[in-house]
């Protein structure tokens, strides 16, 4: 199936700043540092300009609420605000950091947490902000994290949501960015589509999780696997390949899904985050 013109999003060139080094990033940057690294560029055929996860058959009316504010650059927020809104029936209201406390999210059928830094993301919004988020999920409201959002999902950082019963493998959260071959699960393909074999997908330092072990969290369903790696900077090796890329979970009546790597702006992938909001959102195969 072929995605209609005006759904499709056309990418010969991203250039990724100096903010793109904090994506997936858990802990603090000195103030005013600056990335040197060359820009990034993602290629249009990266995955053979063909179509790999193809639009919803179903959908359903949504009102989604994103972060915005310290953590998250704009671009990224972007970025996913056009992919939510290539779905007819869905809304998205930009909420800034001061509001979390006291917004009530009951308003939105989902929340989601975009690319930048985790830590920072769960600076802005503070302890009560945390604990609104955290109870709304709790309460049946969905979580759509990606690299950053995915490491704020997690339950092994002090200033996490703790609403994922996943841990990250390693404190070495600067691995690189490059393209990842991920291929999907069983319950993967329930969600994103009956696609076999492996696929291309943009990664910049999004976390390497495995299970936490909490007794009190039901364990999470992998989406997708990694099936090769980048390891740079000094972290380890040898972890990356066959651990999730994506993963959905519950947390009390909620539902979570969390993306390591980027099929925001990855070529071919523009309904994988579409699909991840209409499942977090309470529609079961989109």
């Amino acid at each position: 199936m072929k995605i209609p013109p005006l759904r499709r999003l056309l990418l010969p060139v991203l250039v990724l700043g100096s903010a793109g080094l904090l994506e997936g990033q858990p802990a603090a940057v000195k103030p005013g540092a600056k990335s040197q690294a060359a820009p990034f560029v993602i290629p249009p055929d990266v995955n053979g300009r063909k179509t790999i996860i193809a639009p919803p058959e179903k959908t359903k009316m949504l009102k989604v609420a994103i972060f915005a504010g310290k953590g998250a650059p704009d671009d990224g927020i972007a970025n996913v605000t056009a992919r939510i809104q290539s779905l007819p029936q869905a809304t998205v209201t930009r909420v800034q950091a001061g509001e979390w406390a006291t917004i009530d999210l009951q308003a939105f059928d989902l929340v989601v947490f975009s690319g930048g830094s985790g830590s920072a993301q769960a600076e802005a919004i503070g302890e009560a902000g945390r604990s609104n988020v955290r109870e709304y999920v709790r309460n049946g409201g969905g979580y759509v994290g990606i690299c950053a959002g995915a490491y704020l999902a997690c339950s092994n950082f002090a200033w996490g949501l703790g609403i994922l019963n996943a841990g990250t493998v390693s404190n070495k959260w600067r691995r690189g960015q490059g393209f990842m071959d991920i291929e999907l699960t069983d319950d993967g393909r329930k969600l994103l589509g009956d696609v076999r074999g492996t696929f291309k997908v943009r990664y910049h330092n999004g976390p390497i999780i495995k299970p936490a072990g909490r007794p009190d969290l039901p364990a999470y369903a992998p989406v997708a696997f990694f099936r090769t790696e980048i390891a740079q900077f000094g972290s380890p090796v040898g972890v990356m390949v066959n651990s999730p890329s994506q993963a959905r979970g519950s947390f009390g009546r909620g539902r979570v899904f969390v993306s390591s790597p980027h099929p925001e702006n990855t070529p071919g992938l523009e309904q994988v985050i579409p699909r991840a909001v209409l499942w977090a959102g309470g529609l079961d195969s989109p």
